[in-house]
């Protein structure tokens, strides 16, 4: 499991979002070319919510949970304290240090739930200390003891067996103490630079005049955190052994202690348009700056660090209250390693491998079972498999003359990329719109977008000032004379690796209004001048009709208010009125205004929210009619769902973008409508209706923004994702492990006909 906590817009949902640019900084001077973004559309009264940045905490501390939970296996708790340790690093890079930005710079305006930025940085300081210390009571009390229990541990190296010491020493020798370097701090040597999120030593030296000296050592960070000594199923740290062997990078000096410690930086990243002449230029410069953007938080280790966290809070300019005391392993994240190690698979989950629906378990082309109906997977249960084989089946196929996509992350060695790749070389037109600043994977995106340039790709930015974070492809073939268009439609990102362990929806379609509508979209992120993407901005763009797609920033959020607005008419009228929302966040006041309105309409209301919710449900005379949950298990749900119940016609759509701000005003998004019966049923029977009645990993929000389990009561214990995985065993054909069926899809459905005919 990965959690895409994708976080920015410090203020985008205050009355700060008036003077405040897309990603938290100030507005430049208008200048010639610049775009003037508008407001965010804000509630128009008052409305009750819970603090964004709380409710994320609360989100992470249900990560937590997982670690906490006994009947979680062992290396699976392990895997889950580290994502949170992970989650935190970002939250304290771009949450908080957005924060951090607004109190320097005089900003006092409140948060929608009506706190300052003071106010939200002394409970975010709380909140963050009390989980850091839930956190390291999970490991040192519960799975470290537990590790040990089953051969596994992390030894101090004075701790091992002498044969193993010395092997050590070898390997540091030959492998560590070549590229490190120290670091004096004195009046010639001026205090060093330190990388963000890498571990470092503090060092405190000695003199034979009983003169104390401070050193740096930078950890490296090409090297593994953690050194495994296979014999004794063992683990050092990497700076416990540094730390072993100090004596030989200070001659002359008495080591009298050392102390590890890291630095979080302010991660948020923002381009200015009257700077930006190239975006990808501009975003490599970018990253090179926010690697030495103010520091907000320092951890070191507890002993003996007081001379140290003086150095490091008087250097750096960090407040006191922004440094964090460990008291044992720092950057939990590392743990993973541990975690991932083979040859343990009783304290893992059961394996299982992503199935092919049976829909697709025949030797018929793509193109030709896309002709017959539409589509749907409900991922990782469904095999990527068969979206990597659309996309490289559509770059070999002599009859396909274009393939245009939108990539807004990928995996290294991405069978996606490769295709493109592959089809751009056969002469196929070939465009991919690419978007440069995907949080924290930027430098990646760099790197492929070149590649796929160099193969020929028309490689595009998106549009300046909004990110492109749709998820489509669209393949033009011609058959018999005519040109058809096939349309692939995704919540999520086109990457094999999040692809097993995110749980997203797809649709395949060759209807011809989808197609019409995509190729809309993707001229309009192509070929749109700056005075028509300001247009866009102002939603004043008539001229774009959209037959099948809701797109943002355009009518994304005026769609979704007036499909609430209509459910209220409904429920007024006696007809059958109900929201089902499946969504990784709602933040927007606006939505959350509507969504209380329509529960004092007796709209019944269930949201399945699984991070940031700021609504406040079960309030009487504002949202009894309204239950919040949240799921938390081996996948991260990813999918985006909503449910209209529209008088008893009931309407289904998915979505790439959340109810935030940032994904209704400053992201391109596509909301499309599943439209074939069995599909439909699929999702409201099968999809939506599990997961509501899930009461092993769900959770309940109550009105003061607490979480707490679902209780089983009387019903039986459900576990959503345990349902599906048996659903794909009895409805879909097994076709092998998962690299194999990315490696080779097409013949894979063949080898999955033949398994298709034996289990019938």
């Amino acid at each position: 499991m990965g959690v895409e906590v994708e976080m920015n817009d410090a203020a985008a949902e205050s009355e700060l979002a008036k003077v405040i640019t897309p990603e938290g900084e100030f507005p430049p001077a208008t200048s010639p070319g610049s775009l003037k973004v508008p407001a965010i559309a804000l509630a128009s009264e008052p409305v009750k919510l819970l603090n964004r940045e709380l409710s994320w905490l609360e989100f992470n501390r249900r990560v937590l949970a997982e670690a906490e939970n006994p009947e979680v296996p062992l290396l699976e708790r392990l895997k889950f304290l580290a994502i949170t340790a992970n989650n935190l690093d970002e939250f304290l890079m771009v949450r908080v240090g957005s924060i951090h930005e607004m109190i320097r710079a005089n900003i006092t305006e409140r948060s929608p739930d009506g706190l300052t930025p003071k106010q939200q940085l002394k409970a975010l300081r709380e909140g963050i200390t009390r989980l850091l210390n839930d956190m390291y009571r999970c490991l040192n009390e519960t799975i470290v003891p537990q590790l040990g229990a089953h051969g596994i541990k992390i030894d101090r190296v004075q701790d091992l067996p002498k044969k193993e010491q010395q092997l050590l020493q070898v390997h540091f020798e030959k492998q560590i103490a070549p590229i490190l370097t120290a670091l004096a701090i004195d009046p010639s040597h001026p205090f060093p630079f330190l990388s963000n999120l890498e571990m470092n030593l503090g060092v405190v030296l000695e003199s034979d005049r009983g003169e104390e000296h401070i050193a740096i050592l930078k950890v490296p960070s090409t090297l593994p955190r953690l050194i495994t000594i296979p014999e004794i199923s063992s683990y050092v740290r990497i700076e416990n052994l540094i730390g072993a062997h100090l004596s030989m990078f200070f001659p002359g000096l008495a080591v009298r202690r050392h102390v590890p410690f890291r630095l979080i930086r302010n991660g948020d990243t923002a381009l200015r348009e009257d700077e930006v002449q190239d975006l990808l230029v501009s975003v490599e410069s970018e990253l090179k700056r926010r690697e030495r953007r103010d520091v907000v938080w320092i951890e070191i280790a507890a002993e003996q660090a007081e001379s140290i966290a003086g150095l490091l809070t008087a250097a750096l300019r960090v407040s006191p209250d922004d440094v964090y005391y460990a008291p044992s392993f720092l950057k939990m994240f590392d743990l993973i390693q541990i975690s991932q190690a083979p040859g343990k698979s009783s304290l893992h989950d059961a394996p299982f491998n992503p199935r092919l629906p049976a829909q697709l378990a025949t030797s018929e082309d793509i193109f030709s079972i896309i002709r017959k109906g539409d589509i749907l997977l409900h991922r990782p249960y469904d095999s990527f498999a068969a979206v990597v084989e659309f996309i490289q089946t559509a770059a070999e196929d002599p009859d396909v003359v274009a393939i245009k996509q939108t990539l807004y992350r990928t995996d290294r060695g991405s069978v996606i990329i490769d295709a493109l790749a592959a089809a751009a070389v056969r002469g196929k037109q070939v465009t991919a719109v690419v978007e440069l600043q995907a949080r924290f994977d930027e430098s990646k995106n760099i790197e492929w977008a070149r590649r796929l340039e160099q193969a020929g790709v028309q490689v595009v930015y998106g549009l300046l000032g909004i990110k492109t974070h749709c998820k489509l492809c669209l393949v033009v073939r011609r058959e018999g004379g005519e040109l058809r268009r096939y349309v692939h439609l995704s919540t999520g990102n086109y990457n094999a690796r999040t692809s097993a362990i995110y749980t997203d929806i797809d649709l395949f379609t060759h209807e011809e209004t989808f197609g019409e509508d995509a190729s809309q979209l993707m001229n309009l992120l192509t070929g749109f001048s700056l005075a028509s993407v300001q247009e866009i901005f102002e939603r004043q763009v008539s001229y774009l009709q959209w037959k099948r797609l809701v797109v943002a920033p355009i009518d994304y959020h005026r769609w979704l208010l007036l499909k609430i607005e209509r459910e209220i008419e409904h429920a007024s009228a006696g007809r059958p009125a109900q929201i089902i929302a499946k969504l990784n966040a709602l933040v927007d006041p606006t939505a959350i205004q509507a969504l209380y309105k329509a529960s004092q309409a007796g709209v019944k209301i269930d949201l399945i929210i699984r991070g940031i919710c700021s609504l406040v449900p079960g309030v009487p005379g504002l949202s009894e009619n309204i239950k919040v949950m949240s799921v938390i298990d081996r996948f991260l749900e990813h999918s985006r769902i909503i449910l209209f119940r529209n008088g008893g016609e009931t309407e289904i759509f998915v979505t790439s973008g959340d109810w935030m701000p940032r994904n209704f005003f400053r992201r391109i998004e596509l909301v499309f409508p599943i439209l074939a019966e069995p599909l439909k049923r699929r999702i409201e029977d099968e999809i939506l209706a599990t997961t509501l009645g899930d009461r092993v990993k769900a959770w309940r929000l109550h009105p003061d923004g607490s979480y707490r389990r679902r209780s089983i009561d009387d019903k039986p214990a459900l576990r959503s994702q345990d349902r599906f995985i048996e659903l794909a065993r009895a409805n879909s054909v097994r076709v092998g492990n998962y690299e194999e069926a990315l490696s080779k899809p097409a013949a894979l459905r063949r080898k999955a006909k033949k398994a298709k005919k034996k289990k019938s």
